[in-house]
């Protein structure tokens, strides 16, 4: 059976944990081009973890235009054996306000024009994976178990509706999105699942709340509140992920 390698794909701020030492920085070649930074190899209490920036190193890349598939063909030439990733999101359901914690359990895809299947051009034969249920069910009750080990309240469900972006959406655009039975609204979860799952590398996903969604506060959404609830926030999500790993 093959050594455990979890990778983290998220911002630069991860590699911020305490007690993470970065030992390496590794470079790879893809055929589907570069992905969006060298993996980072970490350290952290005696476990080896692999951090790639999914918008680059400075963030750099806006979510419609990330090589998700360089992405996921680089840490499975890594060896990586499951992935986490962390998605900042905006709140659509009345219970997902700003630094709240989701672990989503369903996805719908609102992306186009976006690299989105390792399974084209010169094929041998025509490949369908299942996609019923978009994230690993092993992963998410280890993700919610961290959570419960590191007394941070989460949702332990909830359906993440991925848009093409950079652009926030309209107020009838989310609404349509509740309609559709989405809780939370983000730009970076498609295609990366649906890759991770072609490479059958089990997947799951963190997703911080920035913000309300459109139409579901009285006010426009602006950079300073959202760079707030990342603020807020994102000591929850290194709680997690620090006690993740310790588990792991």
């Amino acid at each position: 059976m093959a050594e455990k390698l979890l990778a983290v794909i998220g911002g630069t701020g991860l590699t911020e944990l305490e007690g993470l030492e970065i030992v390496e920085e590794l470079s790879f070649e893809s055929e589907w081009g570069k992905p969006s930074a060298p993996l980072l190899v970490g350290k952290y209490e005696g476990k080896k973890i692999i951090f790639l920036a999914r918008h680059g190193n400075p963030h750099r890349i806006p979510p419609h235009q990330v090589n998700y598939r360089a992405n996921i063909h680089v840490l499975r030439q890594a060896g990586v054996t499951d992935i986490l990733a962390v998605n900042a999101v905006g709140g659509i359901h009345p219970s997902m306000g700003p630094a709240h914690v989701n672990i989503p359990d369903q996805i719908i895809d609102y992306t186009y024009g976006r690299g989105d299947t390792f399974f084209e051009g010169d094929l041998l034969e025509v490949t369908h994976i299942d996609f019923t249920y978009p994230y690993d069910r092993e992963l998410r009750e280890q993700l919610i178990q961290a959570a419960r080990d590191a007394a941070v309240p989460v949702s332990t469900a909830g359906v993440y509706g991925c848009t093409q972006g950079p652009r926030l959406e309209t107020a009838a655009e989310i609404a349509r999105m509740e309609r559709d039975g989405c809780d939370v609204v983000g730009m970076t979860g498609m295609p990366e699942a649906a890759l991770a799952a072609e490479m059958k590398i089990p997947y799951a996903s963190i997703a911080l709340v920035v913000n309300w969604a459109a139409g579901k506060s009285d006010h426009i959404i602006t950079m300073d509140e959202i760079y707030e609830a990342i603020r807020v926030g994102m000591g929850s999500v290194k709680s997690i992920l620090a006690q993740f790993i310790r588990n792991y």
